[in-house]
């Protein structure tokens, strides 16, 4: 009988607040920010330091997780929130609900930039590879618009002007691209940037357009509107004046050297803040136009009264010189008039990202969310002087790599290590419980009864925790290098460790008394020292208490008689250190990971190697065998988890999900679940199923996969030769091919198959006049053949709709034409139809026109066409101009301007909570004045 395994799954990941590669966002509400978290966004409630929500796709398999990652986050006025990630898709989510609501698959490389419009109905997104695509979000059938192409680099950021009817993208080809979204059209290319630039924002009242690069200035740009552009004509003949909308205003010089990283005004405009890629963000303050002119005025004043100065003193030197009066000149407004440096301010870590809450504070300017490259969230809010930080999100995960992970014997507990401070954490819901300061752990134990914990440290000491008050009772100078490993002895009476300084030290349990206090407290005291002629990078004491194994820097292990320290064998054949062992619980094999990328299985009676496996991309970093198994997982640098057979020496799973170099790993005692950390600062949590597979059946989906893998990077046509895109750039398709649209392709054309089979049946069936009922084919579900191929065409994604159609052959397309005149006469489908023809006509054009039996199709679906979209057309026009009327009716019956309800209805229910709450201390104290009073009265 062929042998079959459980599998492991994805169950759960926590540690992360603020992962380094996408931006943080406020909602539109300023009370939640939203993080990146690798694959997860985080959508937190600062105030309280909760995460409230997480968005993040239920991952029902262990493949695709590092190709996740989110790379931009943007948010709208309304609860939906665009998240772009690394592999080129863009989800839609609902911030109330928490669900995605559609996947635009548009970009073939990262997603870099999202920008929504002030209406919130169209999104535009850059990406790495060099295309801005344009969505339409309105309502459930999102859809792309259009694909523009021009960029010769990655774009970095985008920003609608002029209602909504421009673009300005940036690149890191050095150019800024205006492009006008009604003609498709780049009306302007602004050059000047020395280097990349990396963010550009425009103020709320479009007046300023600021740009920010690796230059040690930011550029400022005035914006030209129509209406001002229309007025200036006359003056302006020159051709160029008609397409310059943005003109260079000035520069502002920046205090730091380091390179822009976000550029962004605050939502009334009146701020302005540079994050730079260090440890610092500039707030200048944007002066209205009379507060302009007044500082323009006093700076032209003090430049006379200089002049009148100087004018001075060389009349009395006897020099001819012009009074000041005589030159009147006209008031210029400069830059350095408009944008003030009002304060900067400075953090103790590198600066990832900032948002402005949308949200001005009761005190203060502003409140700027800062993202930290260690794993924190800051708020601060900005006053006039000084800038306070206010709040910040540290509890919940650790500032650098997780280094180790341990759990206790009865897997209720996990205690992770890292650089300066350790870490108790629920395995099984992923809350932090307790966090302690300490050295940079990089090994741990719990202690036998899970109240106290061992941490060695870089530095040589050994750490005595108190797991259940949080606090660390006693420090022991153990080494004098750093402690690597620590292995409990089986009959837990005390512990082994090993360390640079060639030692391996074993230690006992002991109670002890200090002088000033009564109660007596665990510590450990050193009972024997083996010594060893090299650094002791890994110790592992067999289960039966007989042997201990010891790795060294010298690439080799040495195994002793546990009770004598007597040498017993010495295991040759590793290249490089070995990093990591373990033994089976039944004391038959040893497993030795390193750096050479090998895992070798010893066997511990002889000592002779019965496998040596190539095992990772990376070095192996640890590896555990499952308790009464022999069956053990191994992690590396190469960022996976992989599943063996030690007896049959076989692969049985890859498990993917981390985004960095994977440290440590922890195997539960009943081997249901496994925890790892890695230096992506996540602990990720892989449960086991109730599912079986079996281990041919895995070796045919990783070759699946390969072959999937060389289908994708065929529809990227690495090996094709790329047209060269006109400098004025030019318009694309907006979606992408995938496997989803070859497949929604494939279903299209067995439709139209059987549809025409079955028609053919239903014309014999007539021709034959036979008595008999018809009986219809069981596979079109009782559907005629229209509404059947119907059903496949609406089955497909709006937003996959495009690239599906134009991978049909002609002859299918000619097939799926004929219907679309019964389609036609539908309300519900005229959209759907039109959006079909256009496509075609557009793909098929030049075999349309040459095709004789193509033309009565066309001029038939002409006939029909034109009218019924006419008639939609008029029908919603309709519709819009009473809706408007009705809100002209409402806003005239009432002094308050028009608002929606709903934000209305919102108004209403938290004033009324306010009230409640001013009301309820104001009641609590009459009460006790009633019952002081009758309580007075009855003595």
């Amino acid at each position: 009988m062929v042998k079959s395994y459980l599998r492991y799954e994805p169950a759960a990941s926590f540690g992360v607040v603020a992962s380094n590669d996408s931006n943080i966002s406020y909602d539109s509400s300023g009370k939640h920010l939203l993080s990146p978290a690798l694959e997860k966004v985080g959508v937190w409630n600062v105030r309280q330091g909760v995460c409230a929500k997480t968005l993040a796709l239920l991952s029902t398999s262990s493949r695709g997780g590092p190709s996740l990652a989110v790379t931009s986050i943007a948010s709208t006025t309304t609860s939906q929130v665009a998240v772009g990630y690394a592999d080129g898709s863009v989800r839609i989510w609902d911030c109330n609900t928490g669900t995605c609501e559609t996947t635009l698959n548009g970009h073939k490389g990262a997603v870099s930039a999202l920008r929504y419009d002030n209406s919130g109905s169209n999104l535009a997104s850059g990406g790495k590879d060099n295309d801005i695509v344009l969505w339409d979000v309105v309502g459930d059938e999102t859809t792309g618009r259009f694909r523009l192409l021009g960029h010769r680099d990655q774009v970095t950021d985008v920003v609608f002007l002029d209602n909504d009817k421009k673009l300005v993208s940036s690149s890191k080809d050095k150019f800024m691209r205006l492009w006008d979204l009604e003609t498709k059209y780049c009306m302007q290319i602004i050059s000047g940037h020395h280097s990349e630039i990396w963010s550009i924002d425009v103020d709320s009242e479009e007046r300023y357009l600021v740009t920010g690069s690796a230059d040690p200035e930011l550029r400022i740009y005035t914006i030209k509107h129509e209406s001002a552009g229309e007025l200036q004509g006359s003056e302006n003949s020159g051709a160029e004046s008609k397409w310059e909308v943005l003109k260079l205003f000035g520069e502002i010089q920046r205090q730091n050297k380091d390179r822009v990283g976000t550029v962004r005004f605050n939502k009334s405009g009146d701020l302005l803040a540079c994050q730079a890629a260090g440890k610092m963000v500039e707030i200048f303050r944007v002066l209205d136009e009379t507060e302009a002119k007044r500082k323009a005025k006093r700076r032209v004043h003090r430049k006379k009264e200089k002049k009148g100065k100087s004018a001075t003193e060389s009349a009395e030197n006897g020099e001819s010189v012009s009074l000041p009066g005589e030159e009147s000149a006209a008031l210029v407004v400069t830059v350095t008039d408009v944008f003030k440096l009002l304060q900067t301010l400075r953090t103790s870590k590198k600066i990832c990202s900032i948002s402005f809450s949308p949200v001005k504070p009761k005190s203060g300017l502003a409140t700027l969310a800062l993202s930290l490259n260690n794993n924190l969230l800051e708020v601060h809010s900005i006053e006039t002087e000084t800038t306070t930080k206010t709040y910040s999100v540290e509890l919940p995960g650790h500032r650098s790599d997780v280094r180790s992970v341990i759990l206790s014997s009865d897997n209720t507990l996990l205690m992770s290590t890292s650089h300066n401070a350790i870490k108790i954490w629920n395995p099984s819901t992923g809350s932090c419980l307790r966090t302690i300061d300490s050295g940079y752990g990089l090994c741990g134990s719990f202690i036998p009864g899970n109240r106290f914990a061992l941490v060695g440290t870089m530095e040589g000491k050994l750490e005595i925790i108190d797991v259940g008050s949080g606090t660390c009772i006693e420090v022991v100078e153990a080494h004098g290098g750093s402690i690597r490993s620590i292995a409990t002895l089986p009959d837990g009476s005390g512990f082994v460790t090993g360390s640079a300084d060639h030692d391996v030290k074993f230690w006992e349990y002991v109670l002890t008394q200090k002088p000033n206090q009564g109660s007596k407290h665990l510590s450990v005291t050193n009972v024997r020292t083996l010594k060893m002629n090299d650094d002791a990078l890994w110790v592992v004491i067999s289960p039966d208490s007989k042997y201990i194994a010891v790795a060294l820097l010298d690439c080799t292990i040495k195994v002793f008689f546990m009770d004598s320290l007597k040498f017993f064998l010495s295991l040759y054949g590793h290249k490089l250190p070995v990093l990591c062992m373990d033994i089976s619980s039944d004391n038959a094999l040893m497993v030795s990971g390193s750096a050479d990328k090998n895992l070798k299985i010893w066997g511990l009676d002889f000592g002779d190697c019965h496998k040596s496996i190539f095992a990772h991309a990376d070095s192996v970093m640890a590896v555990k065998f499952v308790d009464n198994t022999h069956y053990m997982f191994s992690v590396g640098k190469d960022r996976v988890v992989k599943y063996w057979d030690a007896d049959k020496f076989e692969l049985l799973l890859t498990l993917e999900g981390h985004h960095a170099e994977i440290w440590c790993l922890a195997v539960s005692s009943r081997g249901d679940f496994i925890v790892t950390g890695s230096h992506d600062r996540s602990i990720r949590r892989w449960d086991r199923t109730e599912e079986p597979f079996f281990i041919e059946e895995e070796k045919e989906k990783r070759l699946d996969e390969m072959f999937e893998a060389d289908i994708d990077n065929s529809f990227e046509s690495r090996y094709a030769l790329k047209a060269e895109v006109p400098e004025d750039g030019v318009v694309g398709v907006a979606g992408k091919k995938t496997k989803e649209t070859l497949t929604a392709t494939d279903a299209i054309i067995d439709a139209l198959d059987i549809a025409e089979v079955e028609l053919q049946r239903m014309d014999e069936h007539k021709a034959e006049k036979a008595g008999g009922k018809f009986q219809p084919n069981i596979i079109m579900l009782g559907l005629s053949p229209s509404d059947y191929v119907l059903r496949s065409l609406s089955n497909v994604p709006t937003n996959d709709l495009e690239q599906t159609l134009m991978a049909l052959p002609f002859s299918d397309a000619l097939k799926l034409l004929v219907y679309l005149k019964d389609w036609a006469s539908r309300p519900d489908k005229v959209e759907l139809v039109s959006r079909v023809n256009t496509v075609l006509l557009q793909t098929h054009h030049n075999q349309l026109i040459s095709t004789p039996a193509a033309r009565p199709i066309m001029t038939s679906l002409s006939d029909v066409l034109y009218p019924t979209v006419k008639q939609f057309k008029e029908i919603l026009g309709f519709n819009l101009a009473a809706l408007d009327h009705i809100k002209q009716i409402m806003s005239s019956r009432s002094d308050a301007p028009f608002r929606d309800a709903k934000k209305k209805l919102l108004e209403i229910r938290s004033h009324q909570r306010k009230r409640l709450a001013a009301r309820t201390p104001a009641k609590e104290e009459r009460q006790k004045k009633k019952k002081q009073k009758s309580s007075g009265a009855g003595a």
